[in-house]
């Protein structure tokens, strides 16, 4: 975006009920962008936007499930009647499902690929295309190019590296890195920007509310404690992430590793493969093997 506030801004952030999408949706109010809050817990939402209206000019909350193509078409079309095309979206709503691939099911599969995969589908076809309707439906003045829009997509750092206690995640998430390297180079041409933003540990509730597919309950219990401890130790605030995605909307970037782990597995996966490889092959501490 061409200026370093974005007052006057219209930003949708999905996911906005807490953690990243809720520090980003902050951070944008604080700057003074109007903020449409998604999120399936409406009340978190709604938090949301009381806290924004604090720090800046506040906004509305909407309940919606990402995956869920067709409420999220009604929701895309209720944002462009009553406020109208947004400037910014972030699709941030994510989910983990952490468990060997063998013992992973379909269901698991489903859910997963529905909220990090397609959720990220839907807010970038729906809002993209009112992005770019609206770029190529005004007059251009030579001196003032119309602003597209920006969309940024929360990845990780998982996108960068396999690790055998993710395969479900991991696959999600380098899906998303590349959708939004591709949705980048097309919509260059319509001046909307596009950004893959790829946090390592970050202390959010997605380890508390995620699926654990592991069969033996003891071993299901140690890895989610596990991966608490992890989040716990590493102690990097969501408000950071926010941080680095709105320098990214500022400088219109098209990835942004975040924090140590982000940077390191980002730099190994470009220089030496082969020892992302090996990474992703040290065992958790329920693998038999």
């Amino acid at each position: 975006m061409p200026l370093a506030h974005f007052d006057g801004a219209l930003a949708v952030v999905t996911g906005a009920g807490s953690g990243i999408g809720r520090a980003t949706a902050l951070a944008l109010a604080g700057r003074g962008a109007t903020v449409i809050a998604a999120d399936i817990d409406l009340p978190a939402a709604e938090h949301t936007i009381t806290l924004a209206k604090s720090v800046g000019s506040g906004g509305s909350a909407y309940r919606v499930d990402v995956s869920d193509a067709a409420a999220m078409e009604t929701f895309a079309a209720e944002v462009k009647e009553t406020h109208r095309a947004p400037d910014i979206l972030v699709n941030n709503a994510g989910i983990a499902v952490a468990g060997p691939f063998l013992e992973t099911d379909l269901d698991a599969w489903d859910k997963i690929l529905g909220v990090n995969l397609y959720g990220v589908v839907h807010g970038s076809r729906l809002f993209g295309k009112q992005m770019h309707e609206r770029v190529h439906g005004l007059p251009n003045k030579p001196d003032k190019p119309n602003f597209g829009g920006h969309i940024v997509n929360v990845a990780s750092a998982a996108a960068f590296a396999p690790w055998r206690a993710m395969p479900a995640y991991c696959t999600t998430k380098s899906a998303v890195l590349m959708l939004s390297e591709c949705l980048r180079a097309e919509l260059a041409g319509s001046r909307i920007g596009v950004t893959a933003v790829c946090p390592g540990f970050v202390s959010t509730d997605l380890v508390d509310n995620g699926t654990y597919a592991v069969a033996d309950e003891s071993d299901r219990t140690r890895l989610q404690q596990s991966a608490k401890k992890a989040i716990k130790l590493r102690n990097y605030p969501p408000e950071k992430v926010a941080e680095r995605i709105v320098q990214a909307i500022i400088k219109n970037k098209a990835v942004v590793p975040v924090n140590f782990e982000g940077h390191l597995l980002h730099t190994l996966s470009r220089v030496s493969p082969a020892a992302v490889r090996l990474l992703g092959r040290i065992p958790t501490p329920t693998s038999r093997g």
